[in-house]
């Protein structure tokens, strides 16, 4: 990836330019048996889109916090670099009375009541569906994302120095972020081409890192695994195997 990379959002662009017909994320539900593959432009379409609602419809700014309230899924991943390329610090697991947004799955949709800004619910459900209804309170990811732009740009250039994400108590600024994910990813053993099996949490620094900015950091993929302790061990041998893992952090 290119040195001079110092936000999330450049290294996602690194990525894209590099080879954006490779796997980026590969997610796997074992409590749904949901398995969904993004390819890096797959996966920045996503982002853009993301990126687009929350900057033009819910006028976001660089600044502002948005409250995380989703588990390890590939679209809070997507939702992660969407923050980034706002300049938007992302919360994982943060207190949504004091966060300008909420986002919320399913389990979380009580407690994200308490943020007084704009909320978006998602399902979780497989092929990323809508509710049958949109929650209360809340506007449906899934009835609103759809629409917007697949390509994005900022309206103020994101400051690589201002904080980028929260995640366990350790807050860390974009260029942080990425000189931390380097180093995770050398820890990692991660190259180019490389495969890091997941099945870590979104709730750390450690779990984020593993399940997504080592892998990008690196021009690596993850295989992102929900529900992996509900897995027999020769089932994951196999997915390991299948999957061309090249190294785990589960």
């Amino acid at each position: 990836m290119n040195a001079s990379d110092r936000t999330p959002a450049d290294l996602l662009r690194s990525a894209l330019a590099a080879d954006p017909a490779r796997p980026l994320v590969t997610f796997y539900d074992d409590a749904t048996g949901e398995r969904v593959e993004l390819s890096v432009a797959t996966f920045a379409n996503w982002v853009a889109k993301t990126a687009n609602l929350l900057q033009g419809e819910l006028s976001a700014s660089p600044g502002d916090r948005l409250a995380l309230l989703l588990p390890a899924h590939w679209q809070t991943a997507v939702w992660l670099l969407a923050c980034s390329s706002v300049g938007v610090t992302a919360e994982l697991g943060g207190d949504p009375a004091d966060a300008d947004y909420v986002v919320a799955g399913p389990d979380t949709l009580d407690a994200g009541l308490a943020c007084s800004g704009d909320r978006i619910a998602l399902s979780l459900a497989p092929m990323g569906r809508r509710f049958p209804a949109p929650p209360a309170g809340y506007a449906d990811y899934a009835v609103e994302v759809p629409s917007q732009g697949d390509r994005f740009a900022p309206f103020v250039p994101v400051d690589a120095d201002s904080p980028a994400l929260l995640a366990g108590g350790t807050e860390l600024t974009g260029a942080q972020l990425v000189e931390r994910a380097r180093a995770d990813a050398g820890a990692l053993g991660l190259a180019p081409g490389a495969r890091l099996l997941s099945g870590r949490p979104y709730d750390t620094w450690d779990g984020v890192s593993a399940g997504l900015y080592a892998p990008l950091a690196a021009g690596a993929s993850v295989v992102l695994c929900r529900n992996l302790d509900l897995l027999a061990p020769e089932a994951l041998e196999k997915r390991v195997e299948s999957e061309r893992v090249t190294a785990t952090a589960a």
